[in-house]
């Protein structure tokens, strides 16, 4: 049966891949590419129907010799790139606009609107078409899917996806909330309605993706409203390097005040700010370390952050009116159980609680952690990206086959 997909999501430098059979959702294989182009380059592969692991080091010229050696890899496992099994493979890309509503299958006119949305996501789509590129070098009869982490937010209404400047300027710089993680957002969002036992269509969900990069989504009846996220992926809530909300005036002063060029502001704002900025690290478990040992800077950071998510929270559960469940997703929200009892404290009047025992129990399968008869469920969800990709793209295939 031509069941397999293999998900493919190409960074700058990095090819993470993941191969599934969709009569099951089971995963075949998964591995990571990283430091392409470097002396360094390392490949890790996993076999996951025998549990090998296999790592290769040394130089990997660029995502073509990279896309070579997975297959390779999966070759020698009896999963590879000419396997008559094989369906699809399915990308992920970053930036879709408003043009690409749901996945699509990849053409060259797909190409050129991919193209051309890079000034909007100049450090993603360039990365993006370039493992697209390659898969379809290596097997162009193959059928290749885009799924956009866009396209879910799509549904927005215009309030929400409009900031209040011009609109003829901003049509003609293709200026709006666009919002990302959107597959992780359809996912959790889906996978939070099954969970209480409902369909997708009579769930309000507000999701929590906090991970390094950190989004929230507000989602009524399986559909997105609204979402932290806005042109680039820089706006919203606090991240491990991105400031998350900022008076646009900061820019203008740094640059005038500050003598700071615009290259070296975006720097600042995307590389160098949000918990990193602040306490001078990124990882939630090394700042609870710090503020354990009574570290003021690391307590500061935290409290910065939980109240920009707190707001967050407020806001979309204003925007939905009735609010069915609250779900953490991601890194952080699924593995950092003080962020998650600290982004609901104080908020018992909105129904939204946590039970102690419950958040303290690390688990890999969605679970509440909201006490019994809560009005509003409070969940952790692991995210799997992939596997929505390979779903999305596996329908498309054999919807169109």
């Amino acid at each position: 049966m031509v069941s397999r997909v293999l998900v493919l999501n190409s960074g700058s430098s990095s090819v993470k891949y993941q191969l599934l059979d969709m009569r099951d959702s089971s995963r075949l294989a998964a591995g990571l590419v990283e430091r392409i182009g470097e002396q360094t380059s390392r490949l890790k592969h996993t076999c996951l129907t025998s549990g090998a692991t296999r790592e290769e080091n040394g130089p990997i010229a660029d995502h073509h010799a990279a896309l070579k050696a997975v297959a390779e890899e999966l070759a020698k496992d009896d999963l590879g790139l000419d396997s008559p099994e094989l369906a699809a493979i399915g990308h992920r890309v970053v930036h879709g606009g408003m043009f690409f509503t749901e996945p699509t299958v990849i053409d060259d006119a797909v190409l050129t609107e991919i193209e051309r949305l890079i000034p909007v996501a100049p450090l993603h789509n360039p990365a993006n078409l370039t493992g697209i590129r390659t898969a379809l070098a290596l097997r162009p009869d193959l059928p290749q899917v885009a799924v956009f982490d866009t396209a879910f937010h799509t549904t927005m209404p215009e309030s929400a996806a409009r900031y209040a400047i011009d609109p003829k300027l901003a049509d003609r710089h293709r200026i709006r909330r666009y919002g990302f993680h959107g597959t992780s957002h359809a996912y959790v969002s889906r996978a939070t309605a099954e969970l209480l036992g409902k369909a997708p269509e009579e769930v309000n969900v507000i999701v929590l993706h906090l991970g390094n990069g950190a989004s929230a989504s507000a989602v009524r009846g399986g559909r997105c409203v609204d979402t932290s996220m806005g042109l680039t992926p820089l706006e919203g809530l606090v991240m491990g390097t991105r400031s998350g909300d900022l008076d646009p005036a900061v820019i203008f002063h740094l640059q005038r005040v500050g003598g700071m060029s615009m290259d070296e502001i975006d720097t600042l704002l995307n590389k160098r700010s949000g918990l990193f900025g602040l306490c001078g690290d990124n990882d939630m478990r090394e700042i609870r370390r710090r503020i354990d040992e009574g570290d003021e800077q690391a307590r500061l950071a935290f409290d910065i952050y939980i109240h920009r998510l707190k707001k967050y929270i407020g806001a979309y559960y204003a925007v939905l009116g009735r609010v069915d469940a609250v779900a953490f997703t991601a890194g952080v929200g699924e593995n950092a159980s003080p962020v998650r009892e600290a982004a609901l404290a104080g908020l018992e009047e909105l129904g939204l609680a946590v039970d102690g025992e419950l958040n303290a129990v690390r688990a890999d399968r969605p679970r509440l952690i909201s006490p019994e008869n809560a009005r509003v469920a409070v969940a952790v969800v692991p995210t799997d990206e992939e596997l929505e990709i390979a779903t999305q793209t596996y329908a498309l295939v054999g919807m169109n086959s």
